[in-house]
């Protein structure tokens, strides 16, 4: 890990300390910062607060933030403050790829304000070359701690899959997809988007495909995995209930 740890100096250095500034302002104190922590006391993400994490406490921060959406009882938010606070730097704890669908908003579905992840959304949450790259940027460079691969029930990009569509564009989109379509077994009499076991079993299968391909593709992602400093799970959203149920 090494040479991960010498490039990611030098690509801090490249970029003119843009990610690196929100150190030099660390002296305002994290008080004076209006964002969310752990003891529900608001503090922006600094350079800080990131390191003390671990993978296991970045992934318990993202289960205890769904907790209070699904409670309803979201912690308040000064947004105009946290882009102030974050303004010269990030060091967000997470990374999350999820779908592009407007019920699944990984900030509003995890209670998580400016700075706290990196939020890639794509419709159908599959994992291709482009999002290995922002992720391995979030996490070998920026240091976010743990990766949520998460999918959401009642998808229409998977549905589409299942339907074989071709439409545009989006027939590309759905071809990443097919791959969870085929290794689903066990329906033999309707593998269409009116079986609606089916459609959730595909939607499973892509997550557990996603992460498959962050681990096979990604040495750089793989690496700090097998170390200890990333964590890596697949998860799935409920859109009726706003749960999110983590997958083992």
């Amino acid at each position: 890990m090494r040479k991960i740890d010498d490039r990611r100096r030098n690509f801090l250095r490249s970029a003119g300390g843009s990610l690196i500034a929100i150190g030099a302002a660390s002296g305002l104190g994290l008080s004076s910062r209006q964002a969310f922590s752990d003891n529900h006391q608001r503090v922006t993400q600094t350079r800080e607060t990131q390191a003390a994490k671990t993978p296991a406490q970045a992934l318990q921060r993202l289960k205890d933030g769904n907790a209070r959406f699904v409670d309803g009882k979201l912690l308040k938010s000064n947004y105009r403050e946290q882009m102030k606070a974050t303004s010269g730097g990030q060091f967000p704890f997470a990374a999350i790829v999820g779908c592009i669908d407007s019920r699944a908003s990984n900030e509003l579905i995890f209670d998580q304000g400016i700075g706290d992840i990196f939020s890639t959304r794509v419709a159908g949450n599959f994992i291709d070359d482009e999002v290995l790259g922002g992720l391995e940027f979030a996490c070998a460079i920026s240091g976010a701690l743990q990766i949520v691969v998460i999918g959401h029930t009642e998808c229409g990009a998977i549905k589409g899959a299942c339907d074989d569509v071709v439409f545009g564009n989006l027939t590309q989109t759905l071809s990443y997809i097919k791959p969870a379509v085929a290794d689903v077994t066990g329906f033999d009499e309707n593998r269409t988007s009116s079986n609606a076991q089916f459609v959730q079993a595909v939607a499973d299968k892509n997550v557990a495909l996603g992460i498959d391909r962050i681990r096979r593709r990604s040495p750089v992602l793989k690496a700090l995995i097998d170390e200890g400093r990333l964590g890596l799970a697949g998860a799935m959203y409920d859109v009726h209930s706003g749960r999110v149920t983590f997958m083992s």
